[in-house]
């Protein structure tokens, strides 16, 4: 170990990440308080990393994260996650960001300050490369002065902020690549405005556990959409065609608009929604390039729809990955059934049940003959703790009715997975 270079053992430091692990390694001799004072370039102080955090008054810590701090250059990345801490105050805050801000590439910070402060003013203009904010509030934007030239990772949780300001945001990062929106308070001017967001940098963005009526987004280059837990009236996208993943997971929207952008996506993930299949499908059946489609407890808006397979054989021909689960009806014994397509190129089927019932056994095997490529089949079901014999009943024959059916098709790998 004496013969190891101080940029090495920095580099060793900084892998340690928490403050207090390198703190005690870098007492081990003088050549590792050196690597650790000058060539250390990331530090985390997480609450979840050492107990005593959680018994230091606010004062005692804001200490010892400065005196760690300060007998540091260099530091590139820098995570303060205090999850017990209700608000640090505004001065050590400030002195943190100014004593790191001309070094700094990433900074994750959770907590909130008193008073508040401008972090934006403290980081801009420097080299910052990722940004992730929690419990924070955005104000006063000015992106002729806030400038984030080199920022590709912007990440915003329990942010209060405006929809001018956040557009401003963007526009002050002009090589952003990848965007996180998680439960932020968005303040509009009029609740009904519309909230549009610009970027021609972007290409992955993921919102999550927000409400507004209208957002519009407009990124030439983005490659990944994926809105979680969210209510909207109106989503709509403007981009160039580049989409190649839409994943939409428990949203309330009534107006979603992809626009031109399906022509080259390779995935899409749909679960725990309300669609109207004629819309959805027209938004998607340009996607000829599609592998994985995902449908996962979704809920027709009209009780005679489900969804048609023999469309989705002839608009996916290069999908090899399907996952259908939602409430059966004999219609979907219908789309079962046709001897006119078959999904060629499918190789992993999976199938769902929230209640089970003798329409889905039927529908798995008219699904079984439609792939004739088929290697994988994964059954999804919910089984109640409290079962009637009817219940029982069926969940048998259904048992009773695959093994029966795999015979058939002895080279396919089925697994179960019951909740």
């Amino acid at each position: 170990m004496e013969y190891l270079p101080v940029e090495v053992i920095g580099n060793i430091l900084s892998r340690l990440g928490a403050a207090r692990d390198v703190v005690i390694a870098s007492s081990t001799c003088r050549k590792w308080r050196e690597a650790w004072r000058n060539h250390l370039h990331t530090l985390t102080f997480n609450s979840n990393d050492w107990p005593v955090y959680h018994e230091l008054t606010r004062s005692r810590l804001e200490i010892i994260v400065t005196q760690t701090i300060f007998q540091t250059n260099g530091l590139r990345c820098l995570s303060i996650i205090m999850d017990d801490v209700d608000e640090f105050s505004a001065a050590p805050v400030i002195a943190w960001l100014m004593y790191t801000r001309e070094t700094l590439r990433q900074l994750h910070y959770n907590v909130r300050t008193t008073p508040n402060i401008n972090i934006l003013e403290k980081c801009g203009r420097q080299r910052l490369e990722v940004l992730a904010l929690a419990h924070n509030t955005i104000t006063g934007v000015e992106p002729s002065y806030q400038k984030f030239p080199c920022l590709r990772s912007l990440s915003l949780s329990y942010v209060s902020i405006s929809a001018l300001d956040l557009s401003l945001f963007l526009t002050a990062c002009p090589k952003v690549e990848a965007l996180n929106l998680v439960s932020i308070d968005i303040v509009m001017s009029d609740p009904q405005a519309t909230m549009e967001m610009t970027s021609n940098s972007l290409k992955d963005i993921y919102v999550e556990a927000i409400s507004l009526d209208k957002i519009i987004l407009e990124a030439d280059s983005l490659e990944k959409l994926h809105l979680k837990d969210c209510t909207l009236e109106v989503f709509e996208l403007v981009s160039k065609g580049s989409l190649r993943l839409l994943k939409i997971d428990d949203v309330s929207v009534i107006h979603l608009d992809i626009g031109e952008s399906a022509e080259n996506l390779e995935i899409v993930d749909v679960s725990n929604f309300t669609i109207m299949w004629s819309k959805f499908h027209h938004m998607i059946a340009k996607s000829s390039k599609l592998r994985r489609l995902r449908l996962w407890q979704v809920v027709f808006d009209d009780d005679d729809e489900a969804v048609d397979i023999e469309t989705i054989s002839a608009c996916f021909p290069q999908l090899t990955h399907l996952s259908l689960s939602y409430e059966l009806r004999e219609t979907a014994l219908h789309y079962g059934s046709q001897d006119s397509f078959q999904l060629e190129n499918v190789a992993v089927l999976e199938l769902g049940w929230t209640v089970i019932s003798d329409l889905f056994s039927h529908w798995v095997a008219g699904l079984l003959e439609r792939c004739p490529n088929l290697r994988k089949l994964v059954i999804y079901g919910v089984v109640s703790e409290t079962k009637t014999h009817e219940e029982c009943h069926t969940l048998a024959n259904f048992t009773s009715f695959i093994v029966r059916l795999m015979r058939k098709y002895s080279h396919v790998d089925v697994q179960f997975e019951y909740e």
